[in-house]
């Protein structure tokens, strides 16, 4: 019988730390090992963030930039446990510092754990590179609930990438990231970005190819939180006893060989 993957649970007090742990109740593969949150938080159940790493194989965060890049540098400093990262809107910095951690232990950063994203954005590619930018239009547009602090969402910058990849452009050199006044026409090649934030919407992505005469939309609707919880204790069982480096969903689900 396999020994299940021991998880701690970071930023155990918010909803995707709760949505963690209830899947992790009674799963086959892995086992809730611990809970933590920020320093000074109170609550059931909850330890130390040292005490909580102490022991686990793996521990999922969907926290906060800063805090993602201060665990994964205490666990590279520890030789241990796997991270696996849900939060997005690192700066260049921060980014490099989670590299720089990754040469120490596998770490897991995704801006999206979905399998249908992740399905989406290999159909975004596919599509980018048969559509020419002479005559189709790419805007990418989310949604997402009040609450969430950056914008673009991360996923949706995860599907701007895959139409610069299709496109074999550097998506910074083509990415309009917000309109406002008089823009005057749309530049060809340019890949727009639409965002929207509101209510308790959990998470809307669709891609838009736009020609003269059609359009193409490929999209995806999260309706609960509990896809990106189930995504993340996968990649916490695949993270287990890999070597050292940065990978992503796409190495998890197989799609990168």
């Amino acid at each position: 019988m396999t020994t299940p993957v021991k998880i701690a649970v970071a930023g155990a007090l918010g909803r995707m730390g709760q949505a963690v742990a209830r899947t992790l109740d009674g799963h086959a593969a892995a086992v809730l090992h611990s809970r933590f949150d920020r320093p000074g938080a109170e609550g059931a159940g909850l330890v130390d963030r040292d005490v909580a790493l102490t022991g686990a194989d793996a521990v999922i965060d969907f926290t906060l930039p800063e805090a993602s890049v201060l665990l994964a540098e205490a666990c590279a400093a520890k030789g241990g446990p796997a991270v696996i990262i849900g939060s997005t809107g690192f700066s260049p910095e921060q980014t490099a510092r989670i590299d720089a951690a990754a040469t120490k232990i596998a770490i897991i950063r995704s801006g999206n754990y979905s399998l249908g994203v992740n399905m989406l954005l290999g159909l975004v590619r596919q599509a980018a590179a048969a559509l020419p930018a002479s005559e189709w239009d790419i805007e990418v547009f989310e949604a997402h609930h009040k609450r969430k602090i950056d914008a673009p969402s991360g996923t949706a910058l995860m599907l701007g990438q895959a139409a610069a990849d299709g496109r074999a452009v550097d998506l910074d050199a083509v990415s309009v990231r917000a309109r406002d006044g008089v823009t005057g026409p749309r530049e060809t090649g340019s890949i727009g970005f639409s965002v929207v934030r509101g209510g308790g919407i959990i998470g809307e992505h669709s891609v838009i190819f736009a020609g003269e005469e059609e359009l193409l939309t490929l999209s995806h609707s999260a309706t609960d939180r509990g896809l990106f919880a189930r995504g993340a204790v996968a990649a916490a069982v695949w993270a287990v006893g890999k070597p050292p480096g940065l990978y992503d969903m796409q190495d998890v689900l197989g799609f990168r060989r």
